[in-house]
């Protein structure tokens, strides 16, 4: 019953494979906030330190997490028949929304939030067997537990607040996201020009990368905004993980090239 009033209420607005836009956005904030808390612990477990894992300069945010969530949910019917099924679906679009950024990052932003090149059959470091069958885990949890019991939590709120009031707050929080993955990609565009030229890093595009970085820091305001917003160790310790390919394809992590910068918050325990 509920299903099916869920289901009349969106063929009001606009959707995309019968969800609503705003329930698209609604899943986006929440899962990308939950991404932030499953990685954060993820960390604390594995490397005993507690360290940024969101997608964005501001907020406790992980993007992937959302986009992925999103992907599942809308393609379910299609492979929502049984753990198996949804176990298969939920390992290749979360294998391909991984890669899908792992490749956009680096062709726009030239860097890389991850490498799995260590990893056994991974493909170009972007994806790996044993991630892969963590989304496919994750995805019969959501499927299955998680998103049922979200969308109750979201249908018990319209009962609560005016719809106009969740669609406002949706909507400033969708458009703070937006203004906030811009700034975050010209923050780390401007990171990574400082990185190659300060640290003599041999890139394909060096003479572009030093024009670039003569027009910037030339730029007394500029300079000085960026080196306050946004100076090595802010960018270091919100990325703790990312990297950039020299010339020759090596993976560098910037951490490494900053030693005296702590690229976490806090030292849990020791490995």
């Amino acid at each position: 019953m509920q299903e099916q009033i869920q289901a009349k209420n969106e063929k009001r607005s606009c959707t995309i494979l019968g969800i609503s836009i705003w329930r698209l956005f609604a899943y986006f904030i929440i899962y990308s906030f939950l991404g932030y808390i499953i990685e954060t612990l993820f960390a604390i477990i594995t490397k005993g330190v507690w360290e940024c894992r969101q997608s964005f300069l501001y907020g406790p945010f992980l993007g992937i997490y959302g986009l992925g969530a999103i992907c599942i949910i809308l393609f379910s019917k299609y492979f929502n028949k049984n753990n198996i099924t949804l176990f298969i679906g939920g390992y290749i679009i979360g294998s391909v929304t991984e890669y899908m950024i792992s490749f956009l990052t680096e062709a726009i932003l030239h860097t890389g939030w991850w490498d799995y090149s260590n990893y056994i059959l991974n493909v170009n470091g972007r994806i790996c067997l044993l991630y892969s069958f963590f989304w496919a885990i994750l995805t019969i949890f959501l499927m299955k537990k998680l998103n049922p019991w979200i969308d109750k939590m979201i249908e018990k709120i319209k009962t609560k607040m005016p719809i106009k009031l969740i669609k406002g707050i949706i909507l400033v929080i969708i458009i703070f996201l937006a203004i906030d993955c811009l700034l975050t990609c010209y923050a780390q565009q401007q990171f990574i020009i400082r990185m190659v030229i300060e640290k003599h890093i041999e890139m394909e595009c060096y003479e572009e990368i030093l024009e670039e970085y003569n027009k910037t820091y030339g730029n007394k305001t500029l300079d000085k905004v960026i080196n306050t917003l946004w100076n090595d160790k802010k960018m270091i310790r919100t990325f703790p993980n990312i990297n950039i390919k020299d010339k020759n394809g090596n993976v560098i992590f910037i951490d490494s090239l900053l030693p005296e910068i702590q690229p976490y918050y806090l030292k849990v325990f020791d490995k």
